[in-house]
């Protein structure tokens, strides 16, 4: 396996990964990434996993196409994954000394999409716990301010809201009132402030898998292909659920125990490097 490349950050930007649970990175990839991603990309969409699903309405003039945990069969996925700065930037955000890949996710709002992405966290939709993670949305197309993914900064910090279905609201996870509901961001933006950025290809935001997150659609001619890479710290521990995560990762609560650690060839190691 290729050794990544090192990418050192500044202290200001661990700082303010800290505090907001959000941060943009410019020029984290180079042409050479950049065209490898993209190819891993459009070779995901023509060879959709059976986890693949369309997130937009049947009459949305554009479309919406999620994917995960492809890496294993997509080599260029795992060459970003694995031998480009994100182990690196991971191992500094996370303020850990090791990092696993959790999982890639694949993002495509094509031109003209109406489905927004509502305001949610990731991690209630996962079977890990820890506060060491991060996930970083890599884009290979310009992405306008209008068409960006939006934090709520600080809401990290330690409560958990119901996730829920994107498209119908549905409580498929934990039961319905055993988590807070979501706050009203939009709403009360003095109480709530945000961040967001335009972003180039090359750039990519890293956030903290319990932000509160959403993005809106894309508007005519603006296609958003989006890549996302999932890490875990040193503290990350199975969470096992009575109920299908997203992703679900079939067979494994019979090798590793509750509150194990990520220690599954689904999750290698990678950082520090071999």
């Amino acid at each position: 396996m290729t050794a990544p490349r090192r990418f050192p950050l500044d202290v200001a930007t661990v700082a303010d990964y800290a505090r907001d649970g959000a941060v943009v990175l410019r020029g984290v990839f180079d042409a050479d990434d950049l065209r490898t991603l993209e190819a891993g990309i459009e070779h995901n969409l023509a060879h959709l996993s059976p986890l693949a699903l369309v997130a937009s309405e049947p009459d949305d003039p554009g479309r919406f196409v999620e994917d995960f945990c492809t890496w294993q069969d997509n080599p260029a996925y795992r060459r970003i994954l694995t031998a480009s700065a994100l182990p690196h930037i991971a191992a500094q955000l996370m303020q850990s000394r090791t990092v696993r890949l959790y999982h890639d996710h694949l993002l495509v709002k094509e031109a003209g999409t109406r489905q927004p992405t509502p305001w949610h966290q990731d991690q209630p939709y996962y079977n890990v716990d820890g506060r060491q993670n991060v996930s970083f949305w890599i884009p290979v197309d310009p992405v306008p301010l209008a068409s960006t993914l939006r934090f709520v900064a600080g809401s990290h910090a330690g409560t958990w809201y119901m996730p829920r279905t994107f498209r119908d609201q549905q409580a498929k996870w934990f039961p319905e009132g055993s988590l807070a509901e979501l706050p009203p961001v939009d709403t009360e933006p003095d109480r709530y402030p945000q961040r967001a950025w335009a972003l180039e290809p090359g750039d990519c935001v890293a956030f903290h898998m319990l932000s509160l997150h959403a993005s809106s659609g894309t508007g005519p001619g603006v296609r958003r292909r989006v890549f996302s890479a999932r890490y875990l710290g040193d503290d990350a521990v199975h969470a096992p659920r009575r109920w299908r995560t997203s992703p679900p990762f079939p067979g494994l609560a019979q090798r590793l125990a509750d509150r194990a650690p990520m220690a599954d060839a689904l999750f290698p190691t990678v950082w520090p490097s071999a």
